[in-house]
């Protein structure tokens, strides 16, 4: 390919391309921070006004010392992912590791990995990996998803690749109304069938769940040292999962619950089970093992069994259809009903009231209307049914 130098800047050239039509690079020569000669170069443009503004764009960035968004601004979204996960990845804990990765591997790059960089502007980034998330998880997945990339997008910043993060003011969707959850007339039945159905490490659990709210992970994360029957108490110290166990995520998930005297009886009758269990496996009991057991071999049970347990429950009930995680949003939901403090339930769950306002607001919006009719009842009442409001 000949190229013909312009007569705006020595850099600057056009060319033929096969089509015989008149296209425009540049060439620009410089040194890197150790010394060493250097050329940026690019083509394809329609136009010499084009050209000239990419190439006093690189020549403006060399002298401001901006020599790594030069060397960089070709580099893929999926290249840089690749960087950033190997260069941070023994920093980050075993459960944020495998979560950055996975998101990597099935979300960002999918959807991002053939984008330049430096020229992924927000419109693109909305469209093509927003929007098309949204088809397929719920809006709180997704802002998931938009917080592990603004991550690794703030990495690139600090690196000086790129000027800085334009996806920081962007807006997803409110989650929708939380189905996966019982009413306390619901719970009743699934519990009376977990009890007559299930053996008795599956039912203790699925009471613990329903009775406490926590989550999934942190019931098999329970070892009987957590567990206070004499002051009625369970401490969440660590979560639990086919990776191990290890510290929950956030400093809210440590937390002390009050428990009440039905799940109490309930852990000293498996608390006896197990003990007699451990023993016919040659083993005794103790205070670090974990709660949660296998019938079969005494070993702590899996993170799956919940889910069969479910299946069957549900197909012996006929309700619809929850997931463990939606015994938490029943307790939250039956705590809000019963006009507990949200702080109160913030502490419970190990979330902060934020968070309980927005997965719940709309049981929220249906107490705040109740709260107006209740307001005008009690004036009606204190005034012997003669208020007449107004002045």
């Amino acid at each position: 390919m000949k190229l013909h130098k312009s007569k705006k800047d020595n850099d600057l050239y056009y060319y033929y391309n096969a089509k015989k039509e008149k296209m425009w690079c540049f060439r620009y020569r410089y040194y890197d921070a150790l010394g060493k000669r250097r050329e940026k170069s690019k083509q394809g443009f329609k136009n010499e006004k084009d050209a000239y503004r990419a190439l006093l764009e690189v020549k403006a960035n060399i002298l401001n010392g901006e020599v790594k968004r030069v060397e960089n601004s070709n580099l893929t979204v999926s290249e840089w992912l690749d960087i950033w996960f190997e260069t941070h990845k023994n920093e980050w804990k075993v459960t944020s590791r495998i979560q950055r990765e996975n998101a990597i591997k099935h979300q960002m790059k999918p959807l991002l990995g053939k984008y330049k960089l430096s020229e992924l502007d927000k419109s693109t980034y909305k469209q093509q990996f927003i929007n098309e998330l949204l088809k397929r998880y719920e809006p709180s997945t997704v802002r998931l998803f938009h917080r592990l990339f603004k991550i690794a997008v703030n990495a690139a910043v600090d690196d000086e690749i790129i000027p800085r993060n334009r996806f920081n003011k962007i807006v997803i969707p409110k989650e929708k109304q939380i189905d996966n959850f019982l009413t306390a007339d619901e719970l009743n039945v699934f519990l009376k069938t977990a009890k007559e159905i299930e053996n008795i490490t599956n039912y203790t659990m699925i009471l613990l769940l329903a009775y406490t709210g926590v989550r999934k992970g942190e019931a098999l994360g329970l070892k009987w040292e957590d567990v206070n029957l004499e002051n009625a108490t369970l401490s969440v110290k660590r979560t639990r999962d086919k990776n191990g166990a290890r510290e929950p995520k956030t400093k809210n998930s440590y937390r002390v619950i009050p428990i009440d005297e039905v799940l109490i009886l309930q852990l000293k009758r498996y608390q006896s089970w197990c003990k007699k269990t451990m023993l016919s496996f040659g083993k005794k009991l103790k205070d670090d093992d974990f709660v949660f057991i296998s019938h079969q071999s005494g070993t702590p049970t899996g993170e799956n069994t919940l889910k069969y347990c479910f299946d069957r429950i549900n197909k012996k009930t006929g309700l619809k259809r929850i997931t463990p995680h939606g015994l938490r949003h029943t307790h939250a939901t039956i705590l809000i009903a019963q006009k507990i403090p949200v702080l109160t339930i913030a502490q419970r769950l190990g979330n902060t009231p934020e968070m309980i306002y927005n997965v719940y607001g709309h049981n929220f919006k249906k107490l705040e209307e109740e709260s107006v009719v209740a307001f005008g009842q009690a004036l009606k009442s204190s005034a012997g049914g003669k208020f007449g409001g107004g002045f």
